[in-house]
């Protein structure tokens, strides 16, 4: 097993290959890499299968194990979102800005790689080949880090995409899997000046506080998703039904499930019923205030539901005076992933979407949608809730920075 320090020096001296390679020779690895998945099913299912039994015996949440679950179609959509890679337009060398100096410089701003892009991740192990593949298309080499519970899982699919890789013609270590599951290589890994580039963990609130509070190296927070609804006092109560019962059950275990529910007190009678019982029907179990309670048949929230992000079947309500209070509920719990809105009044919307600070404002649509895919990014890297270098999906163009480049005929500054 090579040490966190080896896996990153490799990478990054595999870097500048990818770096200066064409799309064409990008594209063609993308490809090889789906291959490879294609053909390597076998070998993901029975290493995933280990990983999946191990975690049940640890008695680890259903949601849990639902990320950390491979199928023969989950599989199928990974090979897909390499493809769709494919498809998409290669960021590296885009002129983001060219001008001419009075002195006759030519100044190009241009998109390069960031160079070595780490992830630190937990479950899911469809996020090895997303941030593979996104890093290769974008000239990045990566270091992946995921969590014991998955390593099985993710030896499997990262041997399969750095052979892939290599019979493409590029450098293995481009694609790097840090099998030190401890906590101690997380630190590592933040402490890897001048080597890694940017860091990007992928999990929990403990994991990504972690990392944030650790690293000496760039850190972009994602994912962590307490996202609220809020059904105006305008609303379409049908729609909203809708929309409340896909933001919540449509996948529960992931960041931009909805959290809370918050409802105008206008409407609370009318809506709040109905909506109940199309969440019960989908298994979701819902805390409240006294309120909702009453006309929900929610349990007692504690002081905590507000800030919890379950990934499960569990929904917080609370009846809200006005708009007013809802946009101050959603200041005061907010985790600045994705919030909601469904409103048939205008100037409430624009309102909401001016004052509330999250990556991503939803009018009269599902939080769910808050998605690299969903979004035409091709498969995300993760959901950026801060605001520099980005924020919301991070696709290819957020994988890369920028340099300028100058060229004269001799011009010497006076």
């Amino acid at each position: 097993m090579r040490s966190v320090a080896e896996v990153a020096a490799a990478a990054k001296a595999a870097a500048p290959t990818l770096a200066r390679a064409s799309t064409l020779a990008k594209d063609a690895a993308l490809e090889a890499m789906a291959a490879a998945l294609d053909a390597g099913h076998g070998q993901i299912l029975e290493a995933n299968a280990a990983d999946v039994k191990a975690a049940r015996a640890a008695d680890t949440p259903a949601a849990l194990v639902d990320r950390l679950t491979l199928t023969g179609e989950r599989i199928d959509g990974c090979a897909r979102g390499l493809r769709d890679l494919v498809g998409l337009t290669d960021p590296v060398g885009e002129v983001v800005r060219g001008f001419r100096l009075p002195n006759g410089l030519e100044v190009r701003q241009l998109r390069v790689p960031l160079g070595v892009v780490a992830m630190v991740y937990e479950g899911r192990p469809n996020v090895t080949v997303d941030a593979a593949g996104l890093a290769l298309k974008s000239g990045n080499a990566c270091v992946l880090r995921g969590s014991s519970s998955a390593i099985r899982s993710n030896t499997a699919l990262a041997g399969l995409l750095r052979d892939a890789v290599e019979a493409a013609g590029l450098p293995a270590d481009v694609i790097g899997l840090v099998e030190d599951t401890s906590r101690r290589s997380v630190s590592e890994l933040g402490r890897l000046r001048g080597v890694v580039d940017l860091l990007i963990p992928r999990g929990g609130a403990g994991l990504i506080q972690a990392v944030v509070t650790d690293a000496q190296v760039p850190v972009i927070e994602t994912g962590v998703g307490n996202c609220h609804v809020y059904v105006d006092a305008t609303a379409d109560l049908d729609m909203a039904t809708r929309i409340i019962v896909n933001a919540k059950a449509q996948r529960p275990s992931v960041c931009n499930a909805a959290e809370t529910l918050l409802v105008h007190a206008s409407v609370a009678e009318a809506f709040l019923p109905p909506a109940a019982e199309a969440l019960r029907g989908h298994g979701v179990r819902m805390v409240g205030d006294e309120a909702a309670q009453r006309l929900a048949g929610a349990d007692p929230a504690a002081d905590s539901d507000w800030d919890a992000e379950y990934l499960d079947l569990v929904l917080a309500v609370r009846v809200v005076d006005d708009l007013d209070a809802a946009l101050a509920h959603i200041a005061r719990h907010s985790t600045l992933h994705t919030e909601a809105i469904v409103t048939g009044d205008r100037a409430a919307a624009r309102r909401f979407v001016a004052e509330v600070d999250a990556a991503a404002v939803m009018v009269n649509a599902s939080t769910r949608f808050t998605d690299g895919g969903e979004f035409g990014f091709g498969a995300e890297i993760g959901i950026s809730t801060q605001k520099l270098h980005a924020r919301g999906p991070m696709g290819l163009t957020e994988l890369t920075t920028t340099k300028y480049v100058v060229e004269g005929d001799g011009q010497v500054r006076a």
